[in-house]
């Protein structure tokens, strides 16, 4: 693999980079899940793998559509290659459904499962221990074209809606980058440990399951039969 013979140039809690020269990178996953809220962080071998697996779905799906990612081609099982477009300090969120941090941080607001139409979208500055909401003024002041990031993100959630149909998608998280020319890219994966999916009787195929306490073996024997389901 193209850079494993030399350190990272860039390394996170969930994937190392290897920067190229023609504006592209190596990516490989690590296998880790993360819940500040429950206080759980783990390594789980195979989660890199199968979050690979639906990502590289996913990408081919928005592609198809015209939603553009920094995905290129898989590399091996845990490796990819991507346009490299620096990831600006804020997540994008698309609430279907109010859960997690929504009841959470706003109790009272919404009860527990309230579908949201139109869908809410909303900024979270990306900060150890946890990510902090930030008012879209900010991120105007700081120059990002705030309309633009969320039509992204609406129409990456009306497509992944319709893709993962009958599925339940209740919420999930984009990183959204800025390519040379000025236009938005989604630079972060699609994955089950960046949403909330749920079957036909309410049961959690997503990094819920790690947030809930199940083992390792009840998440890689989920994502793998959620994988062979959207593959067809």
């Amino acid at each position: 693999m193209a850079g494993i013979d030399r350190q990272p140039d860039i390394e996170g809690r969930s994937k190392r980079l290897w920067l190229h020269d023609d504006g592209t990178c190596d990516i490989e996953l690590i296998p880790s899940l993360r819940s500040y809220t429950y206080d759980r962080d783990e390594m789980i071998p195979q989660t890199a793998r199968l979050r690979l697996d639906f990502y590289e779905l996913a990408a081919a799906r928005l592609a198809e559509k015209g939603v553009r990612t920094v995905f290129l081609e898989r590399l091996g099982d845990i490796f990819y290659r991507a346009s490299y477009i620096p990831a600006p300090p804020f997540e994008v969120i698309v609430k279907n459904i109010a859960t997690g941090s929504t009841t959470r941080k706003y109790p009272g607001l919404f009860p527990e499962g309230h579908r949201f139409n139109p869908p809410v979208v909303k900024f979270d500055y990306r900060i150890d221990p946890e990510d902090q909401p930030i008012g879209e003024d900010y991120l105007r002041a700081a120059g990002t074209d705030v309309e633009a990031f969320r039509e992204v993100a609406l129409e990456t959630n009306a497509l992944l809606r319709s893709w993962l149909a009958p599925l339940d998608l209740w919420d999930f998280c984009l990183v959204i980058g800025v390519d040379g020319e000025g236009r938005p890219v989604v630079n972060s994966e699609i994955s089950p440990d960046c949403m909330r999916l749920r079957d036909d009787v309410g049961n959690p195929l997503d990094k819920d399951l790690f947030r809930q306490g199940a083992d390792p073996a009840t998440i890689i024997s989920t994502w793998t039969d959620l994988v062979r389901r959207v593959r067809g």
